[in-house]
């Protein structure tokens, strides 16, 4: 975590929609979709990471930053968050602290290991895990290309190192049609909005 901390609940009203899997699950394809899906309408944003790879590699479309650029954002304290994985180092903007305060519902793609770490962030975070069988998480990491047999056999073992135990979790399983993971995903969306503390129920 950074200097600034993980975002408060005393301060925002906004929920944080924590998003996180293996690598592999397709959190990107479904986060995208459901993206697609509101249309934009709804008071949903979507944050981008900063991330130290680059911008072409292929899937999400992240802010690319140097490892100089990254450090000297955080020591500014531009970030609400960040952590480290994969050989590269991720954040969260502080952005969404505004968001949140004006009532937004902000979703973020985040990291267990960090969700752990930060114990649940705040009382308004809903957690959302995004998961395949194991056999799905292995054929899409080698599809994509990104991961040589090695690097790809080192994210699916830190896949299952990092289990959530926390009563707000809520599991979205994207082992068929994308359509219907997005659909879970926005509908659960839509229950944060208009269902008061239901993100504390879930």
């Amino acid at each position: 975590m950074s200097g600034a901390g993980a975002p408060r609940s005393d301060d925002m009203s906004g929920p944080l929609v924590y998003v996180m899997g293996p690598s592999g699950a397709g959190k990107d394809s479904v986060m995208n979709r459901a993206r697609a899906l509101l249309h934009g309408k709804a008071p949903v944003f979507f944050a981008h990471r900063y991330i130290t790879r680059p911008a072409d590699i292929g899937g999400e479309n992240h802010v690319a930053l140097s490892e100089a650029e990254f450090l000297l954002r955080r020591e500014h304290g531009l970030f609400a968050f960040d952590w480290e994985a994969h050989g590269n180092r991720y954040a969260i903007g502080c952005e969404i602290e505004t968001w949140r305060k004006a009532g937004l519902t902000v979703v973020v793609s985040g990291s267990r290991e960090h969700f752990l770490k930060a114990n649940g962030l705040d009382p308004d975070t809903q957690p959302v895990l995004i998961t395949a069988p194991a056999e799905h998480l292995a054929e899409r990491l080698a599809a994509r290309g990104r991961e040589d047999s090695g690097d790809a056999a080192r994210r699916l073992g830190r896949g299952e190192a990092y289990a959530v135990d926390d009563a707000r979790l809520v599991t979205i399983v994207n082992d068929g049609a994308l359509e219907k993971a997005a659909e879970a995903f926005v509908s659960l969306i839509a229950r944060l909005q208009y269902s008061p503390g239901a993100r504390r129920r879930a």
